[in-house]
């Protein structure tokens, strides 16, 4: 099915949430996975499904223990028995726990995107974090169908995306469409969101206009403004615990479920490569 790589430029601005909100409410099974060169953190923020162990997720069972397997070859079928659930019934990826790990492991990040790109049975929503120069993740990006980069609605975050956008488009010539996620206060949501859309305006010109004679070889990707998920810490917190009727009815998750919708129609599963693994992520309740 598909792969959607999410990511950020300078900043924190919520690459995670956005993430695991939108894989709560994801209309077709998914699977979250942490790919943050930065060390991932759902291991210390959101509790695991009963196991037995203090309902906390395993940091040696997710990308650390499916590295170790992906050195003698990585396929599809494999990524399940490294993948814990949340409470709640999300599928996770637990990520790195420190940078210095990710840098003893930038081979990895091609094989993981073409693994992802082959289940058969699942989205993966690649939690990607901060971006920088040159990162190693691009090799998983080249393997999406879609990046989608998140960004709040203030200007010194927006201009950083605006050089990132420009970056990205040179670099992944060829590869996926880019589109931009915005987290905004719910109260001047639609507002933001246009702004946002308006200053990217003049870089998305640039990249469209450079497919012509004078700039031979791939294409660059097209971007778009996807539209926006609200700046909800409350619902923020609450992802922390047992979503239940006081998540579902916070304006993160309903904006989740507004952008999660749009996501998933965007890129029509299987419609790019045939499905390498049809087998399902939970057999028996266990991975």
């Amino acid at each position: 099915m598909a792969l959607i790589a999410l990511a950020a430029d300078k900043g924190a601005p919520g690459v995670t949430t956005a993430a695991v909100a939108l894989g709560a409410v994801w209309p077709r099974p998914v699977l979250v996975a942490e790919c943050d060169q930065a060390g991932g953190d759902l291991v210390y923020r959101l509790p695991a499904e009963d196991t037995g162990d203090a309902g906390m997720l395993n940091p040696s069972r997710g990308l650390l223990s499916l590295a170790a397997t992906a050195r003698r070859g990585l396929r599809p079928d494999q990524i399940a028995e490294h993948c814990q659930r949340l409470v709640g019934g999300l599928d996770v990826l637990v990520g790195l726990t420190s940078a210095e790990q990710a840098q003893a492991m930038t081979w990895l990040w091609g094989p993981l995107g073409r693994a992802f790109a082959g289940l058969g049975s699942v989205d993966v929503l690649a939690d990607c974090g901060r971006l920088g120069a040159g990162s190693p993740l691009l090799d998983l990006m080249r393997e999406a169908d879609l990046v989608v980069l998140v960004t709040r609605a203030t200007l010194e975050q927006v201009a950083h995306l605006r050089e990132r956008v420009a970056v990205l488009g040179e670099e992944l010539r060829g590869g996926p469409p880019l589109g931009v996620l915005v987290l905004a206060d719910p109260r001047a949501f639609r507002g933001s969101v246009a702004e946002v859309d308006r200053i990217l305006a003049g870089t998305r010109r640039r990249l469209a206009g450079q497919a012509d004679a004078a700039r031979p070889g791939p294409a660059a990707p097209s971007v778009s403004v996807l539209g926006g998920l609200a700046l909800d810490p409350k619902g923020a917190d609450l992802l922390g615990g047992r979503w239940g009727g006081r998540l579902d009815r916070s304006l993160l998750i309903r904006s989740a479920r507004e952008a999660a919708a749009d996501l998933a129609g965007r890129v029509v599963a299987g419609a790019a490569r045939p499905p390498a693994d049809t087998a399902p992520l939970v057999e028996d309740g266990r991975r």
